[in-house]
């Protein structure tokens, strides 16, 4: 078959950035209730009161923060008065790092990075909002990431009760989880307890067909025209679904693109999908190992160095193979499993027979797990 060759000064990309993890579509699909629900909690803010506190839960890649994202960006274009901050925790995940990302894109520029504190740098933010009479609402993405060193509980107290001491200052908190098992309220301190009372938006796992359509908008807007045929599109879809995770599906159109793009094609073929899995195939398992609890990276560990013997296992053989070193009751176990099959980190199968034992398989090679969790 003769193939049409790229000249050196052409390319795939009609906007590259469409592929970007940061990129927000202006159209925006099947989480039109979840915006509808966040905008509501929000609208106390552009009434000139204090927004409503929120958590938006779901897996990771279900849409979580390009909808906070999108809705951020219309309250920018529509009003002054309500100020949106987001905050990737992963990246700041001090309470002095919150604080002071909340004070830069307040002022517009960043406190002095040292003999500066906390106090100082919220009295600030403080001082802003009262100067200005704006509503503040920050988003903190990833907030998992805050359960340690109990640092959730001081971002939450110092931002929920600054109006005890700059009476009129209004503040309301977002917190994006992407755990699924965490029980927020058994985390939380009584007195941020009692200030935060949050509604809860859930963002369920994107459907096989939801996701054909949002990689066909990404490509139609990110490709010219002809560049990924519908074959390949389903191709991608099946190894997103696989994966678990949409931004799977999205780095791997770009990066099929770019493998094309280099082989002077102008067209992504099977092989261009294949090279790229490699991999995009691993984003989701990195993005959910760095949610795990040390008590659930311990069991994925000992499930992956057992499956690497190669020998199918149950979930009861597992479990007494594993309480010595790992000392939980058979209901934190089960809990454990239960979680790690909905973030598709495992499969749970009943094996035909007297019993119906569940066998416990992993999704992803022992190796590359126990790369990860080293």
């Amino acid at each position: 078959m003769t193939r049409h060759l790229l000249k050196w000064d052409e390319t795939l990309f009609r906007d590259p950035e469409v592929f970007d993890p940061d990129f927000v579509p202006e159209q925006f699909n099947f989480r039109e209730e979840q915006l509808k629900e966040l905008a509501f909690q929000l609208r106390p803010g552009l009434q000139g009161a204090r927004p409503m506190n929120t958590v938006c839960r779901g897996l990771p890649g279900t849409g979580k923060t390009t909808t906070v994202r999108k809705l951020f960006g219309e309250i920018e274009e529509t009003t002054k008065s309500l100020v949106p901050v987001y905050v990737n925790c992963q990246i700041d995940n001090t309470t002095f790092g919150i604080i002071s990302e909340v004070y830069h894109q307040l002022s517009g520029h960043l406190p002095r990075a040292s003999g500066t504190s906390t106090k100082k740098v919220f009295d600030g933010v403080a001082r802003i909002l009262e100067r200005e009479q704006r509503i503040l609402v920050v988003a903190l993405d990833d907030a998992n990431y805050l359960l340690y060193e109990n640092e959730l509980n001081r971002v939450l107290y110092s931002l929920l009760r600054t109006h005890e001491v700059y009476p009129g200052t209004k503040i309301g908190v977002i917190v994006i989880l992407s755990d699924l098992a965490v029980n927020l309220p058994e985390r939380l301190d009584v007195r941020v307890h009692s200030v935060f009372r949050p509604g809860e938006v859930y963002f369920s796992p994107y459907s096989a067909s939801e996701v054909e359509t949002i990689l066909d908008e990404r490509a139609k807007q990110g490709f010219y025209p002809g560049v990924l045929p519908s074959e390949m599109l389903s191709l991608v879809v099946d190894q997103t679904m696989n994966g678990g995770d949409l931004r799977v599906g999205i780095d791997l159109l770009k990066r099929a693109g770019i493998a094309a793009e280099m082989d002077g094609r102008r067209r992504i073929e099977e092989e261009d999908i294949c090279r790229a899995h490699a991999a995009s195939r691993y984003l989701h398992l990195d993005a959910v190992i760095r949610t795990l609890r040390d008590e659930e990276r311990t069991l994925l560990r000992l499930l992956a160095e057992t499956q690497t013997e190669g020998a199918e296992i149950t979930g009861g053989e597992f479990y007494e193979r594993i309480k010595e070193a790992l000392p939980l009751g058979y209901t934190r176990y089960y809990e454990i499993v239960t979680k790690l099959e909905s973030m598709r980190l495992i499969d749970v199968q009943y094996r035909s027979g007297r019993g119906r034992s569940r066998v416990i398989t992993l999704r992803y090679e022992p190796e590359q797990i126990l790369t990860r969790l080293t």
